[in-house]
């Protein structure tokens, strides 16, 4: 490094989509990256808050083995350095328990030149960062090239004192990589935070973002730099890897970015579609699964499933199969056909009579008598949840459930029945939001999508009354209130943890606040053994809300 001063320079983004673990992977994108970087003339190029371990690494980065295999790569790394291309600003945990701290590595001539800690580290939420780490001192600013820059890692932009140290140290540029998972609106809270920064610094912010599913997050880049005026100078793509050439100039003492075209970036439901769609292709991808399996019911759950799946993998990895019994209605066998012939998927009919008048005939001496009642109803979905399985372990594709929120709430499912599989595209979808989905996919096939275009769900699931078919007649309004009125009140109870007086005050019946409350309560030992499923609501089941099981609260009126 030199310590001259300089009027220009050109400054890479690497939004890449790493894999938890997988540090040789991470380490040969990384290089390729750099490559196609170093043609364009870059000097710097950074990656993401800890890319080269993939992120969040939860208890994995207690193991000291990651801890040596990561340094070591970061060595190797630093070595390429010595060709005289780029210099990279690197993301990897650093240190030795109980010392280890998420940091930023600068390799350069051939070796590691600064090393930077994350200052500020995020303990609520999905996060949980203080179990594994340690908090770093307030960074210091890099030097690098006669461009003084600070260096502060995700969490760290989101209060004012890591930045405003940085600053008043001498930082000319913020430089922000992260690990930022989607949930909704979440890129205007991001632009928020960013544009706060920079008009009390007086200071341009690049901020790196990864992409990609990684368990129940979904990342979805859409990098961007502000100038110190709070300009928009550059905004990568969401929901795609990208590599941006960024360039600045010095003008009248202060850095400038040369604005770039603005990428667009999806809101509402093509955001929350492309989410769905993005945690479901990684979790299947980097488990190494050949495909998926799942009931085709003629619902709109299981529909939409299909159509996402689809989407993520291709028609040719999506196996459905409709399961029917004497209740199954003949509007629900051709709406499960047409779904799978407009998606083109391997579409079977499996009948599940002779599986649960096989298993009813075992039970009728324990029981004294068939099953009758939600017995007999849950003996239906647990042979359909079965027979899934079964050509899970046979044919090799990861069972989908496909159980919406609302449903998964309180309770609405059956344990090793439709509750049965390896993960849920659907899980942080209320059934509202399921409606919106599918009609915005029948209006739209959004980008990196691999299912055809046009309507794919019949208008007629759409619109049918919503019913499981375990029993003549059901329907689900008469187990529960209707959906747009159970969606408010699971809303105000999970997102906003109301009281129950002002969910009541929003017009809802106190018995029926009550009678959810209680239902999502005793939901709780349901929703432990569900499949995970991508984070789409501000709080999801599992990483952002984690209640007892065992819970005998109940609000009073």
């Amino acid at each position: 490094m030199t310590g001259r001063i300089k009027d220009s320079f050109k400054l890479a983004l690497a939004q890449l989509n790493p894999v938890v673990g997988d540090i040789e992977g991470n380490l040969e994108r990384a290089r390729a990256a750099r490559a196609a970087m170093g043609e364009a003339g870059v000097e710097l190029i950074v990656f993401t808050e800890l890319y080269l371990t993939g992120y969040p690494l939860e208890d994995l980065v207690l193991k000291p083995a990651l801890l040596r295999a990561a340094r070591e790569a970061c060595e190797a790394l630093a070595r390429d350095t010595a060709d005289g291309g780029p210099a990279i600003l690197m993301g990897l945990p650093w240190g030795e328990p109980p010392f280890v701290y998420n940091a930023v590595a600068l390799l350069e001539g051939g070796r590691i030149e600064a090393v930077r800690y994350k200052n500020n580290l995020p303990n609520y939420g999905v996060f949980d960062e203080k179990r594994v780490f340690a908090p770093g001192p307030l960074p210091e600013p890099i030097q690098f090239r006669g461009v003084c820059l600070g260096v502060a890692i995700c969490e760290d932009i989101w209060a004012e004192e890591v930045c405003q140290s940085l600053v008043q140290a001498g930082a000319e540029i913020l430089i922000v990589p992260n690990g930022s998972p989607y949930w909704m609106d979440k890129q205007e809270t991001r632009y928020g935070v960013a544009e706060t920064r920079v008009a009390e610094t007086r200071r341009p912010l690049a901020y790196l973002n990864q992409v990609g599913g990684q368990d129940e997050l979904a990342f979805d880049g859409a990098s961007f730099v502000l100038n110190a005026d709070g300009e928009l100078a550059v905004q990568l793509p969401a929901w795609e890897v990208a590599l941006a050439v960024t360039e600045w100039r010095r003008e009248d003492g202060r850095w400038h970015c040369l604005p770039q075209p603005i990428a667009e970036v999806e809101e509402g439901d093509a955001a929350n579609y492309l989410a769905c769609v993005t945690g479901l292709r990684d979790y299947i991808d980097k488990n190494g699964f050949p495909g998926v399996v799942l009931g085709l019911s003629g619902g709109i759950d299981s529909a939409l499933c299909a159509v996402m799946a689809v989407d993520a993998l291709g028609a040719d990895r999506v196996h459905c199969v409709m399961l029917p019994y004497e209740y199954t209605s003949k509007e629900s066998l051709s709406d499960a056909e047409a779904v799978a012939k407009a998606l083109g998927v391997r579409y079977d009919i499996v009948p599940i009579h002779a599986g649960v008048e096989g298993l009813s005939s075992c039970l009728e001496d324990v029981l004294k008598g068939p099953p009758k009642d939600f017995t007999a109803e849950n003996l239906q979905s647990r042979t359909r949840g079965t027979l899934l399985m079964a050509v899970s372990n046979q044919l090799g594709p990861l069972v989908l459930t496909t159980g919406n929120k609302s449903e998964v709430s309180v309770g609405y499912a059956t344990l090793y029945g439709d509750m049965n599989g390896g993960f849920n595209p659907l899980k942080d979808l209320y059934k509202g939001q399921v409606y919106a989905l599918s009609r915005y996919r029948n209006a739209h096939r959004p980008k990196g999508c691999l299912g055809p275009e046009g309507v794919i769900i019949p208008e007629s699931v759409l619109t049918k009354d919503p019913s499981a078919e375990l029993k003549p007649g059901q329907r689900d309004v008469d187990s529960l209130p209707p959906y747009s009125v159970l969606d408010d009140i699971l809303n105000c109870l999970v997102e906003l943890e109301m009281p129950v007086p002002e969910i009541v005050a929003r017009g809802h019946a106190p018995g029926l606040v009550q009678k959810v409350e209680r239902m999502l309560y005793l939901a709780e030992y349901k929703r432990r053994q569900a499949a995970p499923g991508t984070k789409i609501t501000a709080k999801n089941f599992g990483r952002d809300r984690r209640y007892p099981i065992t819970n005998k609260f109940r609000e009073r009126l």
